[in-house]
């Protein structure tokens, strides 16, 4: 079976081993040790996919207590149904999230764009109208 170091995992991925330790911390991730006093971090193809996992996870923009469950839950491949309700669950209230984000963003947005017009106005009225 394969194995990984760390420095591989964070080339491969192109984050920081800094980032590596910090999700092993978490416990998403739980390489072996070897070496004079354990010091070398040893990760399993297991390790690689919870990382890769995690990273998509991360892409989705769920926190890291959702991914951790989420890919704990592949841990017992028995009911994979279970899993994909949970996940989709997840992605559900993710999506209302980011639509309440956009929604908001569209707001304020809509509010910049008045502000920006009355000050032109205003510019205008005064003959100081400067070039936008």
């Amino acid at each position: 079976m394969p194995t990984y170091t760390i420095t591989e995992l964070a080339r491969e991925f192109d984050i920081t081993a800094r980032a590596i330790r910090f999700y092993e911390d978490q416990g998403l991730l739980s390489p072996s040790r070897e070496g004079a006093g354990g010091r070398s971090r040893v990760y399993t193809p297991r390790d690689r996919t919870r990382l890769k996992l995690t990273l998509r996870g991360k892409r989705l923009g769920l926190s890291l207590s959702e991914i951790k469950s989420l890919v704990d839950m592949y841990e017992t491949p028995k009911d994979t149904s279970a899993q994909m309700n949970r996940f989709l669950g997840v992605l559900a209230q993710h999506r209302q999230t980011l639509e309440q984000q956009r929604e908001d963003i569209e707001l304020s947005l809509a509010e910049i764009t008045a502000h920006e017009d009355e000050c032109k106005r205003l510019l205008a009225a005064q003959g100081e109208a400067r070039p936008a």
